[in-house]
């Protein structure tokens, strides 16, 4: 059985990791330069984040791949290195999972393309697949348990990448992004994302969103991906730590605190998620600060708006897609 399925038998709640880019541009990584060139440049950086994202509890780590594809590396010269440094991101995660005493799980990451498909663009279907089937391939050579595609926008390219993951001979986990008005880029709301990503041919170990806008707003988006679901559905909240602030040094920091994602991730789970991590700006102290809170706090119902509101901050959907029907604490 495949390891992340083994630990979702064990455990009721897995915790993914953190951010990969937001923490290694801490450590020094200059805002122009790939992350996944830190893989063979700065190798110790990388399985230093790994690290502390797993004392903090992680039972995932996503590997340092997320823009490993011939399109986003041709932006820096580097489309021929796809394979060396996509295979060394899961080679990196692998040392240290297997190191850790205890199953952890490494997920392969898959980001976009940054290409628009036809009739929309100028790429074709097939163009897309070839390209994330070489960086699948790479993550399966370096030992990745799992492909992560995270962050898509568009049912066209999501289906090219389960296309090309199913090549590889990797099972998969798939993530999705949604705005403030409750829908992909494309125009695809979390209840569709769901259903029609359950008409694959292999389906996917679990679905849910990731990025966005804030926690409040992954956790609506995490609402209405269950109304598309079955009891036997794994779902995944994978949430930013708030918004992005520029400060008067010209860094950018997040602007949630531990305590803020700690409630975030307990009310993840209370509305059905069963995989919780963070996304952009989320940091080891934020992943211990999860794990403490979802291993103390008892399961809740579901909060109705205003009190996830108050305590996440704003939801910023519109008024109107919001559930007519809520259930009060």
């Amino acid at each position: 059985m495949n390891a992340l399925l083994r630990l979702l038998d064990d455990k009721d709640v897995l915790l993914a990791d953190g951010a990969t880019a937001t923490n290694l541009f801490a450590m020094g990584l200059a805002q122009d330069t790939p992350a996944e060139l830190w893989c063979v440049d700065h190798p110790h950086q990388v399985l230093a984040l790994h690290q502390q994202f797993v004392d903090a509890g992680s039972d995932i780590i996503l590997t340092n791949s997320f823009s490993a594809n011939r399109f986003r590396f041709a932006l820096h010269g580097i489309d021929k290195r796809v394979t060396e440094l996509a295979r060394a991101a899961a080679e990196l995660a692998r040392e240290v999972a297997d190191r850790a005493g205890r199953t952890v799980v490494v997920a392969g990451s898959i980001g976009p393309t940054g290409e628009t498909i036809v009739p929309i663009g100028n790429c074709s279907q097939a163009q897309v697949e070839e390209a994330f089937e070489e960086q699948a391939v790479a993550l399966k050579q370096g030992g990745a348990d799992v492909a992560w595609i995270e962050t898509m926008y568009s049912e066209q390219e999501l289906a090219a990448a389960i296309a090309a993951v199913q090549h590889a001979g990797l099972p998969y986990v798939a993530t999705m992004t949604f705005d403030a008005n409750g829908r992909t880029m494309m125009g695809l709301t979390p209840e569709q994302a769901v259903i029609n990503v359950k008409k694959h041919r292999t389906r996917p170990l679990a679905f849910g969103a990731n990025c966005g806008m804030g926690p409040a707003q992954l956790i609506d988006s995490i609402i209405n991906i269950k109304r598309g679901v079955n009891e036997h559905d794994v779902i995944i909240a994978k949430g930013n730590a708030g918004l992005p602030k520029m400060s008067i040094d010209l860094h950018v920091h997040y602007e949630a605190t531990a305590s803020v994602m700690a409630d975030y991730a307990c009310i993840a789970r209370d509305v059905g998620a069963r995989i919780i991590g963070g996304c952009c700006g989320t940091s080891a102290p934020h992943i211990q600060a999860m794990a403490q809170a979802l291993q103390t706090r008892p399961h809740g119902d579901a909060m109705d708006y205003a009190t996830i509101e108050r305590l996440l901050g704003p939801m910023t959907v519109v008024a109107e897609q919001r559930p007519k029907r809520r259930r009060r604490r």
